[in-house]
């Protein structure tokens, strides 16, 4: 307990109030603002005065104790008989200088507005000043000001009028950088026989090449709960277990001019087609892949005939004809049909048919050679010789010939059939046997030869046929016609394309 000679303290510039005397107790009855316009009629704003309201002293730093008397205290701490909550801490503000941490308390005087807010107190006595209007209110130093009216929630027609003309914001996808947690994929039917590598390429076009050997390589990938390899075969019906990837943003596909030529070009030397299986009549002198000096290939072309959505799946080559081969060409479409359609070349199961003009006469004219076959480089080019048995790097090569027609014993018209697929394997064997294609510029070997007038020298041999079962069950057989340089030379030497071709005749080998 203070004092009542109790001064400024030391250290602090703010004054401090007094105890009132002893002995004199205010009346009870009303506190708060009677109280405080007795202080400021009685003492200095910061200055030292007794308070004689309701006989209890007020500490300006906070610390109030005493009992209540029945009235309103505006006070501190004090511990209440009067059903009021024990402990409450208020803090009062001074006189000249209001206590910010203060939490002023709005009076609103009686109206239409304040009677309608939710919670108000009902017969609750306004503070207002007379001459305050309705619906005002006061804070702490007295200014009225008007009171705020409520907020309206309802949603305007202006305002849908505004949210229905306002443009909407475009849906641009945005592309994961990540798979979300572990999955579980099971290989589909046109999935079948791929790789483990190829089908994390075919599945997730951002994946990099070295983040897909580390999975393998770390257990991270599993089929049927097994680990496994990259380089190992699936299986139609198998589950991969795929972990959570980092995936690059796929780059999106932008529709160039060239693409466009691509595809037309493509459209117009298209033989045949279906939703797995697309049959091209190559052209005389366009490269089927590219390498050493090409600038234009049928494996690049094809790009243009990708979907335009980022898991579309891109046409492949099954198998390839050298670059002034003309004729048929297969392209799988699905990965399905190339699994299925690569097997076939691989069993030999397909059926190609060759057409060729040789200069002079096979004999016999029907046949079957069977060489060794093995690459040979020199600084200038490189080419297929043929080599023994046994010999480094040979292969074995076999086909069939038929002569179809002859023109004055100097040239005749062959029709092949291919057993295996070794590289210039029918160039090289006509050569072997002494009767070149004509145009050849590798193997045509005839010294002192000299070409009929009439007939371009530009090597003369088509993809006539080919025979192949489809993947999804029948039978694709397709014929290209010949090529504008060799329906010259046919028209002129007189051959008639609707003549029999015998090689169909040839046995068949596996």
């Amino acid at each position: 307990m203070r004092s009542g000679r109790e001064g400024p303290r030391p250290g602090n510039g703010k004054s401090s109030v007094g105890r009132a005397p002893t002995g004199k107790r205010a009346p009870a009855g009303r506190g708060g603002r009677q109280d405080r316009q007795r202080d400021r009629s009685d003492g200095k704003p910061g200055g030292k005065f007794a308070g004689k309201a309701d006989g209890k002293s007020r500490d300006m730093r906070g610390d109030f104790k005493g009992k209540r008397s029945g009235g309103k205290s505006s006070g501190a701490k004090f511990a209440s008989k009067s059903g009021s909550r024990p402990g409450a801490r208020f803090e009062a503000p001074s006189e000249g200088r209001p206590n910010r941490r203060f939490d002023a308390k709005f009076d609103v005087k009686p109206g239409p507005r304040a009677a309608a807010q939710p919670g108000a107190r009902p017969g609750a006595r306004s503070r207002s000043r007379p001459d305050a209007p309705a619906g005002s209110i006061r804070n702490e130093k007295g200014r009225a000001f008007p009171a705020r009216p409520p907020r309206d929630n309802s949603f305007s027609t202006k305002t849908a009028m505004a949210a229905s003309s306002a443009p909407k914001p475009k849906a641009v996808p945005n592309p994961a950088n990540y798979s979300a947690g572990v999955q579980t994929i099971f290989v589909t039917p046109d999935e079948d026989g791929m790789r483990v590598d190829r089908f994390f390429e075919a599945r997730f076009p951002g994946l990099s090449f070295s983040h897909i050997q580390r999975i393998v390589r770390k257990g991270e990938v599993r089929v049927n709960s097994r680990r496994t390899e990259p380089k190992s075969r699936l299986v139609a019906g198998q589950a991969v277990r795929i972990p959570p990837l980092q995936l690059e943003a796929p780059k999106v596909r932008e529709e160039a001019p060239q693409a466009m030529k691509d595809r037309e070009f493509l459209r117009s030397i298209t033989l045949s087609e279906d939703d797995d299986v697309l049959v091209l009549n190559k052209p005389y002198g366009l490269a089927v892949q590219g390498g050493s000096g090409v600038k234009e290939n049928i494996d690049d072309m094809l790009e243009s005939l990708r979907a335009p959505h980022a898991d579309a799946q891109r046409p492949r080559l099954v198998h390839r004809l050298d670059k002034d081969t003309a004729g048929c060409l297969l392209v799988a479409k699905t990965r399905f049909a190339a699994a299925a359609l690569a097997k076939t070349f691989r069993t030999r199961a397909a059926r190609k048919i060759y057409w060729a003009l040789v200069a002079g006469v096979p004999k016999p004219k029907q046949g079957r050679v069977s060489t060794y076959l093995a690459k040979y480089e020199d600084e200038e080019d490189s080419y297929m010789r043929i080599a023994s048995h046994g010999e480094k790097d040979a292969v074995h090569a076999v086909t069939y010939y038929a002569v179809v027609e002859t023109a004055a014993q100097k040239l005749a018209w062959i029709s092949l059939k291919p057993v295996t697929g070794r590289t210039h394997q029918l160039r090289a064997h006509m050569a072997h046997v002494g009767n070149p294609i004509i145009g050849d510029p590798k193997y045509f070997n005839i010294e002192n030869w000299e070409l009929p007038g009439g007939i371009q020298n530009r090597l003369h041999l088509l993809a006539r046929r080919i025979v192949v079962p489809h993947p999804r069950g029948g039978t694709i057989d397709i014929s290209a016609p010949l090529p504008p340089h060799m329906q010259q030379s046919w028209n002129l030497l007189g051959f008639d394309m609707e003549r029999y071709d015998p090689i169909v005749d040839a046995p068949e080998e596996d």
